[in-house]
């Protein structure tokens, strides 16, 4: 059985801003990687395999936000990956197993920060999605 819920609008609405922030992040890093790595000072392959990342991740975030009804499953994954990645990313500032530069720091925490409201934002639109439908 595949649990599915009716998407809000609120919810669908989180999920497209987080494609749309995704995709330009997935762009600008597989793209140009090569020039963004030293003016951050972050590694290139780092840069570029997290943009790579991103373009399949877009693809399904985009997906499922032109869902009226989408797998719980499936939103409720991209809400704990959100979560996952600013704590991760957050880490990895603390970890010592990269030193960027401020530029670089304040990247990283800025996109963390911006992923973390967008799985609050979505968390908030799940909770105002309609009951579950079993289909």
């Amino acid at each position: 059985m595949n649990a599915t819920i009716r998407s809000s609008q609120f919810l669908r609405r989180a999920l497209a801003a987080d494609a749309v922030f995704s995709g330009v992040a997935a762009v600008l890093l597989t793209v140009d990687a090569g020039m963004l790595a030293p003016l951050l000072e972050l590694p290139g392959a780092l840069l570029r395999e997290t943009g790579l990342f991103l373009i399949a991740y877009t693809a399904l975030v985009g997906w499922l936000a032109t869902r009226a009804v989408a797998p719980k499953a499936l939103v409720m994954l991209v809400i704990a990956g959100n979560a996952a990645w600013t704590v991760g990313s957050l880490g990895l500032l603390f970890s010592g197993a990269v030193s960027p530069n401020l530029l670089g720091e304040a990247v990283v925490a800025i996109q963390a920060i911006a992923t973390g409201v967008l799985a609050e934002l979505q968390y908030i639109g799940l909770r105002r999605s309609g009951s579950a439908v079993v289909a």
